[in-house]
This record gives C-alpha cells, structure tokens and sequence, in this order.
C-alpha cells in the first residue's frame, strides 16, 4: 500500500466517524434495519439458491420475521406486562427486608453505619401508587404520550426500520460487490480476506450470541417456572438478555430470582433450588451452548465486551450501544492482523 493510499484510508475513516457522531441523533433506525439485514441475509441466500427470486426471498424472510414477530407480541407481551405489576407489589416488600435484615447486618458485621439511608419515604410511595402503573402496554404509551414530537419520533422509526431492512436485504450481495469493486487492486485481495474474518467474527458472535441469550432465556424462565416461582418469566428473560456479557447474566439472574424467591416463599430451600436452577443453565451455556453456537473464533475477552458497551454508549449514545459489539469483533480482527505485522517487522526484530 503506497503512502497516498495510506493517507486515503487514514482521512476517509476519521471523516466517516465525523460524520457518524454528528449524524448519531438519526441513525438509530438504519444501524438496527442494517443488522436486521445482515442477519438475515444468509437466510435469503439459502431462498435464492432453491430458484427464488431475491426479492421474493426477501419478501419470504420478511413475513417469517412479521410471524415470529407477532406471536412474541401477542403471548409474551401480556405475560411480561402482568409480572411487571407483581413485581411493582413486591418492591415494599424489597425495602422492608433492605431496612429489617439487610442493613442491619451490615452495621452488625461490617461496622458500616447505613443510618442515612431513608427507606422509609421510597416505601410509602410505592405501596401507596402501584396501582397506577397498569399493564406494561398502557404504561408505555403513557409516557411516550406526553409529547407528540416522540410519539410522531417512535412511529417513524418503527416505520423505518421494516422499510429500509427490505432494501438493504434485497440489495445486501450488490452492495457488497460494488465496495469490493471501489477498493484498490493493489490491496483488494488482503482487504477482502479481512473482511471474510470479520464477518466469520461477526457472524460467530452476533448470530451465536443472540441465540445463547434466547436459549438461556428460556432454560432460566422454565427452570424457574418448574420451582413455582411467580416471575420465572421476567426474571429469566433478564438473565438471557444480561448473557450478553459473560456471567453478567447468571449473577443478575440469581441475585433476582433469590429476593424474588424469598419475598414468595420464605424459605431457604427455594434458594437452593434456583441455585440449581442457575447452576444447570450456566452448565449448559459453558459446555453445550457457547461451543455449538458460538465456537472458539470470536476472542473477546469478558473485560473488552465491558469496555465496548460502555464506550459505544459514552461516545455514541444508544446508537454506540448498538454498534459497539460488531466494531469492536472488526477492531479485533484488525488488531490481530497488526499484531502479527509487527511481530515480523524490524521494529520488533532488531
């Protein structure tokens, strides 16, 4: 690569990032079509290869997606809004264990004085307006209707998004030619043979990842539904969706099921089976899930997916958020890349 390439590439990539920070207010929905339609691309490549036509592909993956979609809505939307409320009723409950056992026991044996904490207003409040936070649904469009910019905001994008996903999966394999036809020839071999590792990466995690997150969802929310548990199903979904991060999930999920567990039953036995319960999921994920679906390829380490997350959010806000995960397995598969560079280079070896 000659210096002007160099130059090229350094210029173009600080002028893209510009402009991502600037545009990061509207992105949102293009950043979510466009994984949307990564994810799915394969899916409408495996529809064109048995003779479909890409946009009958495409239209067939869509009304999978819409399908799926809907069911979620119709059966676990309700579920999720009336366990909401049971855990609002318990909140008091919460507070009364945080100021009768809890803060005790910290003075008692730690030597901490907690005497500042007033519990006492936040339970009065809650026990006394539970009643009006109604079903997750109601809830919801009670406070987006506050202002009619976002409600207006909220529909375009939940418009959007449909939209924009169509166009860039029927076009997603044109799309990357035509870059792959823009790129220099000099370093289109090396560049394309990075892009092939960054998409195993991605693949590897973002695909694999989402479907340990669900499959752990539902292992925690059955377990916890098979030891009687009133939100097994909040509770478990949480912990999938905390999975996003090593452990972060287990310890979220068996922290919540435990005060859950204790305010429902009062009994210490129901602690040692939602151990179980999360000792056999975390089981699972370790020597079934995480290999089958993941594999060994992807090389984040727990402390970098931390890391991401948290500066995706600080420099980019919800949009970072979103992008972080896929930026970071990229900057890895460069780094690695790099590292191997100057592992062969006189800089190292003089």
């Amino acid at each position: 690569m000659s210096d002007s390439q160099r130059w090229f590439f350094l210029i173009f990539t600080l002028v893209l990032g510009f402009l991502l920070y600037l545009l990061q207010p509207i992105l949102s929905p293009f950043i979510v079509a466009a994984l949307l339609a990564y994810l799915t691309d394969p899916l409408a490549d495996r529809l064109e290869a048995r003779g479909l036509s890409r946009t009958f592909s495409v239209v067939v993956v869509f009304l999978m997606m819409t399908s799926v979609l809907l069911l979620l809505v119709v059966w676990l939307l309700p579920k999720l809004g009336s366990q909401l409320q049971v855990m609002v009723k318990m909140v008091p409950q919460v507070l009364t264990m945080v100021e009768t056992v809890w803060i005790p026991w910290v003075e008692e044996n730690i030597g901490i004085s907690l005497a500042g904490f007033d519990l006492q207003s936040l339970k009065e409040l809650m026990s006394g307006h539970w009643q009006q936070t109604g079903s997750l649904v109601k809830g919801l469009f009670s406070s987006v209707g506050q202002s009619g910019l976002a409600v207006a905001a909220w529909v375009a994008n939940l418009v959007l998004i449909p939209v924009v996903m169509f166009y860039l999966l029927r076009d997603w394999d044109v799309m990357m030619d035509k870059i792959g036809f823009l790129l220099p020839r000099n370093v289109e071999k090396k560049v394309t043979l990075w892009a092939q590792e960054c998409d195993e990466v991605l693949g590897a995690f973002i695909k694999g990842q989402l479907l340990v997150m669900l499959a752990l969802g539902v292992i925690y929310s059955l377990g916890l539904w098979s030891v009687g548990l009133d939100l097994a199903l909040l509770v478990g979904m949480l912990a999938g969706l905390a999975s996003i991060v090593p452990y972060m999930g287990f310890i979220v999920g068996i922290v919540a099921a435990g005060v859950a567990a204790m305010l429902q039953f009062n009994d210490l036995t129901m602690l040692a089976w939602v151990g179980v319960v999360f000792a056999i999921g975390q089981a699972l994920e370790g020597m079934v899930l995480t290999p089958l679906l993941v594999g060994d390829r992807i090389g984040l380490h727990p402390v970098a997916v931390i890391f991401a997350i948290m500066a995706g959010g600080q420099l980019f806000g919800f949009v970072g958020i979103l992008i972080a995960l896929p930026v970071a397995a990229v900057i890895m598969v460069l780094l690695r890349h790099l590292h191997q560079g100057y592992k062969s280079s006189k800089l190292y070896d003089c």
